[in-house]
Parts: structure tokens; C-alpha cells; sequence
């Protein structure tokens, strides 16, 4: 990767900077200055970032950060006064805001065995996985210490919205001690994936740390054990739970970093994540604010697949939990938005998810289950694909396909947003499959678990005056009622449209004898 901006060439990897074909000579911190700039000049670099980048982390003053944003706009014809390189943000940071054009070098044509993946795509997240490093002197841990990051390329290469580094690339920073800002900077990966594995006391110990490239800091991490007769157990869980954290990780972090971006020429990938800070709010605010960030990703870029499909996921929250004006313009907005996106990207899981999840508003539970299949034929670790497969098949009463949906979610996402859902669904399958007790447990666990709406809250009085908890069922009737003071039984079977008539009768029967 190198760059090009007005008569300049940056070369990272050469660690260089040419004008006219001719080097310019920098002391090294201006030039790594100038790659730190560049390379983050899609949002504004804070002060501590350049100190962590360019001076590793050491005590710096703002005098010596200024000297060398001098020496730099010195060395690119900028000035404080024009600024037309270089802006300074006041009291906060810089930002590169010169046109800047990639260069890519040329890649050979892949070998029919090659096992390498995409290159980094600027325009959403990249990551290296590095080999792991082993520690001990047992002869298969260099093995396991490339075989394990190698699966997980693969299965990452699945993800439609992440660009993953082929693995020539990235397994070239083998070592004790990794530079995050090189690795980034070389390979233009903006996240790293890196691991230690050993034998301890007779069990295979591996601990996986997700960074930013960018600042330096871990922003996830993991560590699982087996016994040295589980490893094949132990390499699918650590892809397994590699893939569901990134597909929760990175988004977050992401609209993290938008947010901390007040500029009004936000990118079409962040305005995306800005939307997804929003999404598990489930209020009407939230919902707007989402739907307006995702209107505004389409507008920047009219073929990011993604945005279309949060659009259709806002839409099915506007229906789902009646926030919106018209629930049934808000339908046809699910669906011809999650159409768009899978007309812009067929094999994004996201895209399948959404679409799946437009027919539970139109009462056809098997046209769902057909799209959310796909979801997860397109991405097998997908955590929120086979939670949605088991809402479906608690809508046609299917118990053992909602408990191994459930079970496989919970164990790619323990934490997920969308938790409160999946215990949820179990107690709805209890109440069909007759076990109200449990049911009455699971649901209180729902209804109690952060970010569950009013519809969680009626699952919970269904279940609790079902089993004869009264006092209970009262308690979350007037949570609905403070929540959602018009909820009705009409309310609950547009969003639990299960198809067993003489299950419909008897939650009916429990919604009308609690006021609903």
C-alpha cells in the first residue's frame, strides 16, 4: 500500500516520502506523523493517539506534538495559516484533509490451492490475524500456532462487511512483540487479531486479543482452555467464538469511533455504525435516529447493501412494536428495503437475515425460515441468524429446532442485544410444549435482562399468570402498561403470529383474563 496526494508519494513499508520522484529527508517522527495522519485521514486523530503512534506511548508535551506538525506541514508546503494539508482541530487533534488516492501493487493470479483472501477494502473494516504465538517447547504448538489463526481467516472471509488480510500478508509479523501501528500501517488493516497458546498442566491454553491497529488499545479479548486429547473440539470453538465476537466487537467500536466524529461529511460506513448505536434501543427516538443514519449511509453510497438492510430492520421495528404512524407501510418498508439490499450484495448474511425477518410480519414463518437457512448457510457463526431461526420455529411449534437455534446462539454470543429475545422465545416454547413453570422462570429472566421492550414484559405476564404466579403476572402487567399504556392481545399476535390455533386460544384466554 502507498499513497499519492498532490505532488507527493507516501510508502509506508519503504517508510518514505518522495515529491516528484525525489525524497524528501524528514527526521523519523515527522514522517511517522505523516503516515499516522494519512492513514487515518477518513476521521480526526486525537492528540494521545499521535503520542501512543509516534512517540509509543511516551509522556509527550503539546509543544514537541506541534513542533513536528510544523516540520511536517513544512515538509508537504502546508501552513498553519492554510491548513490545506494538515487542519488542526482546536483542543482536540489533526486531521489530513488533502485528496489522497491508494496504491494498490498488483497481486499474482491465486494458485488453485491458494489459501489467501481479500485484500483490505478501505471503504468498510479490515483485520489481520496473525499466526499465535506458542509458548513451550512442545513440538505441535508451532503447528496449532498457524493452523488455528489460518481457519480463522477462512472463516472470517465469510463475513461480507469485513476485509480480512490474506494470510501471505499477514503472517509475515511472526514474533515476541508485535507493533500494532506497523502491522496496520503496512498491511492497511485498522484491526488485529493476535494470540498466545501453550500447554499448562496438561491442557491446551490459548488467549486471543482483538486491537485497535489504530490506537493501540485491546478492545476484545478471550481465553479457552481443552485437554490435549480435545484439540479439534478446541480449534472450532476458538473460530466460533472469534467470528460471533467480531460481528458484535467491531460494529460497536466502530460507532464508537463515529461518534467521537462531529464532522457533518461523515462517511457512509460511519453514518452505518451511528445507526447501529441505535438499533437495540427499541424506542421510537432511537428508531428514528437509526433509520435517519442509515438514510443518510444510501445517500452517500447508494449500493451499500447494509444500509438498505438497516433500513429494513428499522422499518420491522416500527411494525414489530408498533412505534411508528402506519405498521403497514412500515411492512412494505421492511421488505422492499431488505429486497434492495440483497438485489446490491446476494451473499451478505445481514442482508438474508433482514429479508427473514420481514415475512414474521406477514404471517409466513416458512418463507422466513427459507431466507434465515440462508443467512446462516452464508455465515455458520452467525449468533443473531440462529436465534431468528429459533423464533421461527417457535412460531410453528417446532421445540427441539428452538432449543438447538437457542443453545447455538448462546454460546457464539453469551452477551448478545438481542439476549433478552432468545430467553424470550424458550419461555414462549415452554408455554406450547405445556412446562409453565419453567416457562414463568425464563420469562421473568427475559423481561428482566437490559434492553427487553413491552412485547418481553407480555410474554412475562402470560407465562406467570399461566402458571398462577398472580402477584408476579401483576407486576409485569403494569410494567406493559407504563411501557405501552394501548398494548393489546392484537399487539402480541402480530408480533407472535404462532400458528397452533388452540395455543393462540389459550395465551388469548391469559391476555384478556390480565386486561389485554
Amino acid at each position: 500500500m502507498a499513497w499519492t496526494f498532490g505532488h507527493f508519494r507516501l510508502d509506508p513499508e519503504q517508510f518514505q516520502l518522495t515529491r516528484d520522484g525525489a525524497p524528501v529527508r524528514l527526521e523519523p517522527q515527522v514522517l511517522s506523523l505523516i503516515i499516522h495522519l494519512v492513514r487515518n485521514r477518513h476521521r480526526m486523530v486525537p492528540k494521545d493517539m499521535l503520542a501512543t503512534a509516534v512517540w509509543n506511548g511516551a509522556a509527550v508535551s503539546d509543544a514537541s506534538i506541534s513542533s513536528r506538525i510544523r516540520s511536517a506541514r513544512q515538509a508537504l508546503d502546508d501552513d498553519g495559516t492554510r491548513q490545506s494539508v494538515i487542519q488542526t482541530v482546536h483542543g482536540r487533534g489533526f486531521r489530513f484533509v488533502a485528496p489522497v488516492s491508494d496504491l494498490r501493487p498488483e497481486s499474482p493470479k491465486a494458485k488453485p490451492n491458494d489459501d489467501t483472501t481479500q485484500s483490505a477494502d478501505l471503504s468498510r473494516p479490515s483485520i489481520a490475524i496473525l499466526p499465535f504465538r506458542p509458548l513451550g517447547a512442545m513440538p505441535d504448538l508451532p503447528i496449532l500456532a498457524e493452523a488455528i489463526p489460518h481457519e480463522i481467516i477462512q472463516a472470517l472471509s465469510r463475513i461480507r462487511w469485513l476485509a480480512v488480510i490474506a494470510r501471505g500478508s499477514s503472517f509475515r509479523f511472526r514474533g515476541p512483540e508485535t507493533d500494532l501501528d506497523l502491522v496496520g500501517t503496512a498491511l492497511g488493516a485498522g484491526y488485529v487479531l493476535s494470540g498466545l497458546i501453550e500447554i499448562r498442566d496438561g491442557r491446551i491454553v490459548v488467549v486471543i486479543e482483538l486491537a485497535d491497529a489504530t490506537r493501540g488499545e485491546v478492545i476484545w479479548g478471550d481465553r479457552l482452555t481443552a485437554p490435549l486429547a480435545g484439540v479439534e473440539d478446541l480449534r472450532k470453538r476458538i473460530v466460533a467464538r472469534v467470528v460471533a465476537a467480531l460481528d458484535m466487537q467491531v460494529p460497536l467500536h466502530e460507532a464508537r469511533i463515529a461518534a467521537l466524529d462531529r464532522s457533518e461529511q461523515l462517511d457512509a460506513w460511519a453514518s452505518y455504525h451511528l445507526g447501529l448505536s441505535q438499533l437495540y434501543r427499541f424506542t421510537p427516538e432511537a428508531n428514528r435516529k437509526a433509520h435517519h443514519f442509515f438514510e443518510q449511509a444510501v445517500a452517500r453510497d447508494p449500493r451499500f447493501a447494509r444500509a438498505h438492510a438497516g433500513l429494513s430492520f428499522t422499518s420491522f421495528l416500527d411494525a414489530f412494536l408498533h412505534l411508528g404512524p402506519d405498521d403497514r407501510a412500515a411492512v412494505a418498508a421492511a421488505r422492499r428495503h431488505a429486497e434492495r439490499g440483497l438485489e446490491l450484495d446476494p451473499l451478505d448474511a445481514f442482508t438474508h437475515y433482514t429479508m427473514g425477518r420481514s415475512f414474521w410480519l406477514t404471517g409466513d414463518p416458512d418463507a422466513a425460515a427459507t431466507w434465515l437457512n440462508r443467512a446462516i448457510d452464508l455465515n455458520p457463526n452467525y449468533a443473531q441468524g440462529f436465534y431468528a431461526s429459533a423464533f421461527t420455529a417457535m412460531l410453528t411449534g417446532n421445540a427441539p429446532a428452538v432449543e438447538t437455534g437457542l443453545e447455538t446462539a448462546l454460546n457464539l454470543s453469551p452477551l448478545d442485544p438481542l439476549l433478552y429475545g432468545m430467553h424470550g422465545v424458550r419461555a414462549l416454547s415452554l408455554i406450547q410444549t405445556g412446562d409453565t413453570h419453567a416457562a414463568a422462570r425464563w420469562a421473568d429472566r427475559a423481561a428482566n435482562t437490559p434492553g427487553a421492550h413491552y412485547l418481553i414484559a407480555m410474554i412475562a405476564v402470560v407465562a406467570n399468570g399461566l402458571d398462577g404466579r398472580h402477584q408476579q403476572a401483576a407486576r409485569w402487567r403494569q410494567d406493559v402498561r407504563r411501557r405501552k399504556p394501548e398494548a393489546s392481545a392484537a399487539h402480541f399476535f402480530a408480533a407472535f403470529p404462532m400458528v397452533d390455533g388452540g395455543i393462540r386460544t389459550r395465551i388469548g384466554g391469559e391476555l384478556s383474563r390480565q386486561g389485554f
